[in-house]
């Protein structure tokens, strides 16, 4: 489930909106004896009461056997998840391949002596980044005065944890515009659940200032380089709802030295009369430098459409901020872009593949608004401004394409890229000319790219220094059209090595997401050589729901037709067998977050068609969803069951309801992180407990449970390492490989 300075501000806003920590102790798993995929004999593990509770909707009754599960302070449900997890650790722990696989994508995923990401450069040439050294477990925050200058170390999440207590993680930062102070997000244990500090990079030390209930912070700096802006939720009583984590949000005004629980409430839920925001929508302000405007931005939960409002930047000094409504829903902007008086809107009105508009914050008329970048086969991803001109991310038969667009006029120019794949505008700056750009492909390590628009040319930053493993020559990727159940093509990708024989023998891995029109991009990381190595394949299913695209794509996939999203990932899995690439024995499947639904309901309409499913962090019961805390974000993307249609729709993607006693499931490992604010550890819970008690083909069902982990955001370096190698290992058990058999 998602949550993301105009330029690479929105895309940190949307970024917190999309793309808690417990021990565990042993408990006495009740022995039964069953099966296991391969013959061997296995204790179970310990059995989830039933205790069915049945709802009526619209005259449907929905019958929930473990409603109870959703009360995680039970000690009863606490036990079950313990005795759960210890079953998982202990099976996998006997399959005899695991900790060669493990040691080997250890090596691999290490082999670069350090991995660069979210870089920023400041007009004087001050370069801010995170990076994670390979001896490392989390990425740290640097800066250094240009590309050659002498690196510093400026925060370090290691400091925030005590000997024995939770990791922490960065979650997001931001310098100040003169790169004096940098405002930044911690919180432990993967709960996003982030504590906003600022630090001096002058002493190297903090300031004091200290706020919480910071997780969407997004702090945007004023032109004083003292104040900023940020988000910052509600203070929640000890017998809140759940769901009421993110609502009524509010971005305040903060001075660096005074306190937090004083600061001006300027923008969001009942700040300004002339401010429509209601309590499930997430408000937000920004600043952008050279522009003597702040805009208010109102998101409508995880809808891609958002809210903008525009007021001088002066009036933040007034009692009453005079904010001018810029575009509003039904104008479908997606992003936007500024440079000085002018603002750039990436919108999809009548324009499924998205077009690009200009107007003046001192005068916006989006009705009126000239047509900069008009649609065409192409799809804007996103759009970028700097100094010399608006740089237009785009997306062309499944390739990344960049265009400049100089602000003086005349004819786009697309940017040359070394090679075939994804472009990424990783950071523009309104004060800079040129842009920032990651390069990355299906069989490329992603790298970081300076375009400089006079001499018209890339140039690798080398702030990531290029690894081993980084550019294998002996992987191949191949992009087709899979003809799914109704006559549409989906794209396929897929990846493996060359010479690879198609004799329907190779180990295959088919992902998919499909949701809030998210697109699959072309990424190679180091550690899936591991998986090459054991003769594997790779495919990414490009389904409905996502971007690829455009708008159409994902509205394709999304309500009342979400099953294309699941039917176009079936379509893609028996292509891979009717072209010989696998067979059913030998083909896996994965999805996570709100892929969960894709894999989910894929799995529950033909359990046939796969040897092994990996479901993780998965939305799983979509009926129950919208109670969750980050549930009403998410119901413009997926409905509410407080309406027919909508209910309808939730009942339909909803895996835990369509899962059928006697039938013969493949083996399915279900994760989940014990923190995860966005999937509470429930879902995954009853989307077990209920495979469990249902399937009839004695091939396991584990539930493998961090407590030291959240949805994924903030997991070290080696939680990630080990969750890969649990399930890679637990595949190629399931796929009957040699060397990953169990003894009896």
């Amino acid at each position: 489930m998602r949550r993301g300075h105009a330029n690479s501000l929105w895309r940190r806003l949307w970024f917190l909106l999309a793309l808690l920590s417990l021990g565990w102790r042993d408990y006495p798993i009740r022995a039964i004896e069953g099966r296991g995929a391969q013959g061997a004999t296995l204790t179970a593990p310990p059995v989830a009461p039933v205790r069915p509770v049945e709802d009526e909707y619209f005259g449907v009754k929905v019958t929930d056997p473990y409603r109870y599960m959703e009360n995680m302070k039970d000690p009863a449900v606490e036990a079950w998840f313990k005795g759960q997890n210890a079953y998982t650790r202990a099976l996998l722990a006997r399959i005899p391949g695991r900790d060669e696989l493990l040691a080997k994508i250890k090596k691999l995923d290490e082999s670069a002596p350090e991995r660069v990401f979210d870089v920023r450069c400041l007009p004087t040439g001050r370069y801010f980044y995170q990076k994670r050294l390979a001896s490392e477990d989390l990425a740290r925050i640097y800066m250094r005065d240009r590309l050659s200058g002498e690196e510093k170390l400026l925060v370090d999440p290691a400091t925030f944890g005590q000997s024995g207590g939770p990791h922490f993680a960065i979650d997001y930062y931001a310098p100040s515009l003169d790169g004096r102070y940098v405002a930044f997000g911690v919180s432990p244990a993967g709960s996003e659940d982030a504590v906003l500090h600022v630090l001096d990079t002058q002493t190297g030390k903090e300031t004091g200032d200290v706020i919480d209930r910071a997780e969407m912070g997004s702090p945007a700096w004023l032109p004083d380089n003292h104040t900023f802006l940020y988000n910052r939720l509600q203070k929640l009583g000890p017998d809140a709802a759940p769901a009421g984590r993110y609502l009524k949000s509010r971005a305040f005004l903060h001075a660096l030295g005074t306190d937090p629980d004083k600061d001006r409430g300027i923008f969001g839920f009942e700040v300004s009369p002339t401010v429509s925001v209601k309590p499930e929508d997430i408000s937000f302000a920004a600043t952008i430098p050279e522009s003597s405007y702040v805009l208010g931005l109102v998101a409508h939960g995880d809808q891609s459409e958002f809210t903008l409002y525009a007021a001088p930047l002066e009036a933040l000094a007034k009692p009453a901020i005079p904010w001018k409504k810029v575009c509003d829903v039904d104008d479908d902007v997606t992003g936007f872009a500024v440079r000085e008086d002018d603002l750039y809107l990436q919108s999809h009105k009548d324009a499924s593949r998205y077009k690009v508009l200009h107007t003046k914050l001192s005068n916006p008329d989006v009705a009126r608004a000239e047509v900069v970048v008009p649609p065409g086969e192409a799809v804007v991803r996103n759009i970028s401004a700097a100094s010399d001109a608006l740089y237009v991310q785009e997306l062309d038969g499944g390739l990344g394409r960049l265009v400049r667009l100089p602000y003086a006029g005349g004819k786009p120019e697309q940017v040359p890229l070394p090679f075939d794949g994804d472009v990424f505008v990783a950071s523009t700056d309104p004060r800079v000319p040129g842009a920032l750009v990651q390069l990355s492909s299906w069989v490329k390590a992603r790298l970081l790219y300076a375009y400089d628009p006079e001499s018209k040319r890339l140039t690798d930053t080398k702030l990531q220094p290029i690894g081993p493993y980084d550019d294998p020559k002996d992987l191949g990727s191949v992009e087709v059209k899979v003809k799914s159940y109704d006559g549409t093509l989906v794209p396929l990708s897929i990846v493996y090595k060359n010479g690879l024989a198609l004799d329907g023998s190779h180990p295959t891995l088919l992902v998919g997401y499909g949701a809030f029109g998210i697109t699959e991009d072309p990424r190679f990381d180091p550690k899936w050589l591991a998986w090459f190595d054991q003769g594997g394949v790779y495919a990414v299913a490009h389904v409905r729901g996502g971007g690829e695209y455009g708008e159409d794509w994902h509205l394709a996939g999304k309500g009342l037709t979400k099953q294309n999203t699941w039917k176009d990932f079936i379509a893609c899995g028996e292509y891979l067998i009717a072209h010989r690439y696998t067979d059913s024995a030998h083909l896996g499947g994965l999805g996570g977050s709100a892929g969960g639904i894709t894999i989910g309901r894929s799995m529950t309409e033909r359990p046939d068609l796969f040897a092994a499913v990996i479901d993780a962090v998965p939305v799983s019961d979509m009926v129950r969803f919208e109670f969750t805390p980050n549930g009403p974000p998410n119901i413009p993307e997926f409905g509410t069951v407080k309406t027919e249609d909508g209910f309808k729709g939730l009942y339909a993607m909803s895996a835990y309801h369509h899962v059928v006693d006697g039938t013969r499931y493949p083996g399915v490992m279900v994760t989940t992180g014990f923190n995860d604010p966005r999937v509470i550890s429930w879902e995954p819970g009853k989307m077990a407990a209920r495979l469990q008690a249902a399937t009839s083909s004695g091939k396991p069902i584990l539930l493998r449970v961090d407590y030291e982990a959240g949805h994924g955001i903030g997991s070290t370096k080696t939680q990630r390492q080990q969750e890969l190698a649990d399930e890679w290992s637990f595949l190629l058990w399931q796929f009957g490989t040699p060397g990953f058999q169990p003894g009896k």
